[in-house]
């Protein structure tokens, strides 16, 4: 995998239920009020082929895991470098690039069905500078997953929750020099957390 560092960008990661968007929203919010520009995206994205990605988690659409795979790749490729608001494009302007979810979701969630090796060659992608992993047992996933009381989308089940939880922190042991890691308790209050979070990235500043 590629291990250049793209400065200013920022992934959150965890299972689906783990807090993992909220705590990005939050950090989005601090930013904004210390008066910096940043941005929040999310993978899969809201561009084509990010929604063709939603329309298969949500049962609308059937493919194969390594169909899957290649389109969350394309989505990513589009979300980075796309001329319309890319990744990079924004960082390029000055402004900090938040992401829910990358190429660790891939790595942990395709892995589970599709051979690791082919959802890393397909995944070569810059590393971010930041990579915060909210880690919450499956269980306490679960139950967020429920209260919502929506239909469940493919991977929102306990046993492949806990394949990908295994892959994640597996994945998260061996990262390129670079890039600055931080793993919280997604089982603590949201403010611990956010104020966790702050705390570790300004420390680099």
């Amino acid at each position: 995998m590629k291990e250049s560092i793209l400065k200013d960008f920022i992934v959150f990661e965890g299972l689906d239920g783990s807090g993992k968007s909220s705590q990005a929203r939050a950090l989005k919010e601090w930013y904004e009020s210390s008066g910096r520009s940043v941005r929040l995206t999310a993978e899969p994205t809201d561009r084509p082929i990010g929604r063709l990605v939603r329309d298969v988690l949500r049962h609308k659409v059937v493919t194969t895991p390594k169909a899957l795979a290649l389109l969350y790749a394309a989505d990513r490729e589009d979300h980075l470098y796309g001329e319309n608001e890319g990744i990079a494009d924004g960082i390029s302007r000055g402004v900090i690039e938040i992401s829910d979810r990358y190429f660790y979701s891939s790595l942990a969630y395709q892995g589970v069905n599709v051979d690791e090796e082919f959802v890393r060659s397909i995944n070569r992608f810059p590393s971010p500078e930041f990579l915060i992993f909210v880690d919450a047992p499956v269980d306490v996933c679960m139950k967020r997953i429920d209260s919502r009381g929506e239909e469940k989308e493919l991977f929102e089940k306990k046993s492949y929750l806990e394949a990908v939880r295994g892959n994640f922190s597996r994945i998260f042991t061996s990262l390129p020099e670079g890039v600055r890691y931080l793993r919280v308790d997604g089982t603590l209050k949201m403010e611990e957390i956010t104020k966790e979070i702050v705390s570790f990235i300004t420390s680099f500043e």
